[in-house]
């Protein structure tokens, strides 16, 4: 494994987080959002801070490949066969969380950028229900699915079997053989738009 954290040009702090807050009822657009403004100015009060840290798999060394399936906050099943032979983000977040909210439109810019590409991108979201992931995707203008993991946490626990999901958010870059390519521990600010980008890209590459 090797540490990208310089590829940005430039190093920051950015949280990996453990939520102390309650669910907040309510969400306001992301330009207007409290949580997500208390995140980008550096002030996590109520959070548990870590670094910004991106690893990348190389080929011969990735675990086995993540089967997993469940139902997205639309009620439509899904699964890992529904990506055979494709590139998957999966981003791991869920609507309280200042930072999850903070890299939402930064996800949904790379998603819309590789979409037909290659690629596909998938939330999975262990702490909310339908409705509330859903009315976050509306808000933020999130137009890719999310699993709703919270009754069982199959999902979860299929990913954190291969890959440590030690804080939320976490996004994993899975290559077309399903295998975990690459993880971004905390949140993806404009600044790391292009780590993901890269990384997306990396995986796309290897099957050309």
């Amino acid at each position: 494994m090797r540490g990208r954290r310089g590829i940005a040009g430039k190093g920051r702090r950015a949280a990996s987080v453990v939520l102390v807050l309650g669910v907040m009822l309510g969400m306001t657009a992301c330009a207007n959002d409290p949580l997500a403004d208390q995140y980008r100015s550096g002030d996590n009060k109520g959070y548990i801070a870590g670094d910004f840290r991106v690893v990348e798999i190389p080929a011969d060394q990735r675990g086995p490949a993540v089967e997993f399936a469940g139902t997205t906050e639309s009620g439509e099943a899904v699964s890992s066969s529904d990506y055979a032979d494709e590139v998957l983000v999966v981003n791991f977040w869920y609507a309280a969380c200042g930072p999850c909210r903070a890299e939402a439109p930064v996800l949904e810019s790379v998603w819309k950028r590789f979409d037909g590409q290659g690629a596909s991108f998938l939330g999975v979201n262990s702490y909310d229900q339908a409705a509330t992931a859903a009315s976050f995707a509306q808000d933020y203008g999130v137009t890719y699915p999310s699993v709703i993991d919270i009754n069982d946490k199959k999902v979860t626990l299929a990913f954190a079997a291969v890959a440590p999901l030690s804080a939320t958010p976490v996004t994993l870059v899975l290559d077309t053989q399903g295998r975990v390519a690459a993880r971004i521990i905390g949140a993806v600010s404009e600044e790391d738009e292009s780590i993901l980008s890269s990384l997306v890209s990396d995986a796309i590459a290897e099957t050309s």
